[in-house]
């Protein structure tokens, strides 16, 4: 299990982003007076630079870093709130989301690598129950940032003390003692093949917060409220199943559980399809199995990953992993509503295709652990 220390580093840097990520590019428009154009440029920008730091973050890991590659994903994120207090204008603005978007990208391989330290033997629990930590943590900040949305630059300072004290806490946990586990058979082979099939996978959460809530509005013409009650609900139903569906299909195969996430987010793809004339509640309706899905995506991915990772090279195989996530996070918002511009039906059908041939490609190529 996770030690105490790491669980309240993880929901204090959790209750940080969710403070502030919602508003970031509301602080560049009310507070530093920016174009709409520029405030989301700086903010693509940032993320996909942050992916360029990936793999060095793969080597650090590899050379034997646990603690302070995950501390300094925090760091960078307090230099990148810095910046942001105290800067001016585009220059600064557009250095705070370099910053950010580094923290922010580096993170999730950071923390795997870490919680796979952290526990003995199989760490698929441990893993989901950091992303529950993670899932939590974002929705009670998004909450409160919310209530508090007339105040960003407190917002800000809080969102930099809370990944300041989330970073002095990882630092604190004891040395770890790393050892070398044996390569599962068929494992390290199939982790190439696995980061490209990772690819449309990816592209599930670009829909829950762009796809969606573009849909709702722009096609449905439904309140904003559809939207918020979705993100709602999926971070609660996350919040209370992740861990128990995670543990309950551990005896299964890894690749087996990644490919039915496929199949399941292919069909509710469909299901948004054919909900769409129907109205907004048949779209909530339908959320439940995508949300289903995308549980199983992210319960397993990493712990394959991490599971077929050959001894000495668990970064490099996370950083890989993280990379083709970060290109599909970063192509979302591009890719989705440039599909849904044309129709709803490509959209949908083309996300269904790509999802379905990744899990063949998964069930077919993927580590066998």
């Amino acid at each position: 299990m996770l030690s105490y220390r790491f669980a309240v580093a993880l929901a204090v840097d959790a209750l940080g982003s969710g403070l502030l990520r919602p508003f970031l590019l509301l602080y560049g428009l009310s507070v530093l007076h920016l174009s709409a154009a520029f405030a989301g440029l700086a903010l693509t920008v940032g993320l996909l630079a942050g992916l360029a730091g990936i793999p060095l973050l793969g080597r650090w890991i590899d050379a034997g870093g646990r603690r302070a590659p995950m501390a300094a994903t925090m760091f960078i994120r307090v230099a990148g709130i810095g910046v942001l207090l105290l800067g001016r204008g585009m220059p600064g603005f557009l250095v705070a989301a370099l910053l950010l978007g580094a923290g922010n990208q580096a993170l999730p391989a950071a923390q795997a690598a870490l919680v796979t330290a952290l526990v003995d033997g199989p760490a698929d629990r441990a893993l989901a129950t950091a992303r529950t930590i993670r899932n939590a943590g974002l929705g009670l900040g998004a909450l409160v940032a919310a209530a508090a949305a007339d105040s960003l630059r407190v917002l800000a300072a809080v969102n930099g003390m809370g990944y300041l004290l989330a970073g002095v806490l990882v630092l604190s946990l004891p040395r770890l003692r790393l050892t070398a586990a044996p390569v599962a058979a068929g494992g390290s082979a199939g982790l190439g093949p696995l980061a490209w099939a990772n690819l449309p996978y990816a592209l599930c959460f670009g829909v829950l917060e762009v796809a969606l809530p573009v849909l709702l509005v722009t096609r449905m013409h439904a309140s904003p409220a559809w939207s918020a009650a979705l993100f709602a609900g999926n971070t609660v139903l996350v919040v209370a199943v992740q861990v128990l569906l995670v543990v309950r299909l551990r005896r299964l195969p890894r690749r087996t559980v990644l490919a039915a996430a496929g199949v399941v987010l292919a069909a509710s793809y469909v299901g948004f399809w054919a909900a769409g004339p129907v109205g907004p509640a048949a779209v909530a309706l339908v959320a439940v199995p995508y949300t289903l899905g995308e549980i199983l995506y992210a319960g397993t991915g990493t712990a394959l990953v991490a599971a077929a990772a050959p001894p000495g090279a668990l970064g490099r195989a996370l950083a890989r992993w993280q990379l083709s996530t970060g290109i599909g996070n970063a192509a979302a918002p591009a890719v989705l509503t440039a599909l849904l511009s044309i129709g709803p039906g490509l959209l949908w059908g083309l996300l269904a295709g790509t999802t379905l041939a990744a899990a063949a490609a998964v069930r077919r190529w993927a580590p066998a652990v």
